[in-house]
């Protein structure tokens, strides 16, 4: 009898240890978990959001935006030594296809700077929790400078936050593949470059944002009205076009357009 109550007492302790243990700091991705899912929306309009599941998301320049998340975590993207006016960014992520795209003397009060390629080679990992955001890449190629490609060089940056799957396409220079797509998994807004020549041709472009069924496409990375107007045309036949005059605007799931819309922002 004593030695089945001190087995019973045995195992309850160590079943109340498994109970008690926190949770892992490591987060799954839910846009790759719902990637087989189509997201359901509500329509509304893209001003008013005052609910705490809104991210401000602002246009700098070239292909800098800059995201502040509803717990306050502030994120650059392309960050070549210009985030905006304000505090430095929480969170920078950099491509090095172009010197308008990273710098190699990062604010020092950057908490975190992320490189969407591993200076060791191989492709660049990153899976980061910082309070509400989830941020993860996925690599992709690039064309090498003396020709050729250099393999796992750029980064498609994701940020999960808010239950939204916002995703920068970085300097992407060629179509998706089918493996690409489901490490992507779903996303509603995509930044994407739309110069035409020093990332991907349009028309390809245009295919890649069609594959990847964004609720909103807010485009990048251009150079005058000349390719902007090129895109904005291909896109039409099956996304909403909208141009604001600011260059801010608040998204979250609620107000996300019920049909897939491509959205430019002012400024920058």
């Amino acid at each position: 009898m004593t030695r089945l109550l001190y087995g019973v007492t045995m195992f309850l302790a160590v079943l109340s240890s498994f109970v008690l243990l926190p949770a892992s700091p490591a987060r799954a991705s839910k846009c790759i978990a719902f990637v087989e899912q189509q997201p359901s929306v509500i329509p509304a309009t893209y001003t008013g959001v005052q609910s705490g599941g809104a991210v401000e998301i602002t246009y700098i320049t070239h292909s800098t935006f800059r995201l502040r998340t509803p717990a306050g975590v502030e994120i650059a993207t392309d960050y070549a030594g210009y985030a905006g006016p304000g505090p430095a960014p929480t969170v920078v992520t950099m491509n090095h296809a172009h010197e308008t795209h990273f710098t190699a003397f990062p604010d020092p009060e950057i908490e975190h700077v992320l490189r969407g390629w591993n200076p060791q080679g191989g492709p660049a990992v990153h899976k980061l929790t910082i309070d509400d955001v989830f941020i993860r890449n996925v690599s992709t190629d690039i064309r090498a400078w003396g020709g050729g490609v250099e393999p796992q060089g750029n980064s498609i940056f994701i940020f999960e936050v808010a239950d939204l799957c916002i995703g920068h396409l970085g300097h992407l220079h060629h179509k998706l593949t089918p493996e690409h797509l489901a490490l992507i998994g779903r996303l509603d807004v995509v930044f994407a470059p739309v110069d035409g020549g020093n990332t991907l041709d349009l028309p390809s472009m245009i295919q890649v944002l069609k594959d990847l069924r964004a609720s909103l496409v807010i485009p990048m990375h251009f150079f005058g009205s000349g390719s902007l107007n090129i895109f904005l045309a291909g896109m039409a036949e099956e996304f909403n076009i909208r141009v604001a005059r600011e260059p801010t605007i608040r998204v979250s799931l609620r107000n996300l357009p019920k049909q897939p819309t491509v959205l430019v922002l002012g400024g920058g």
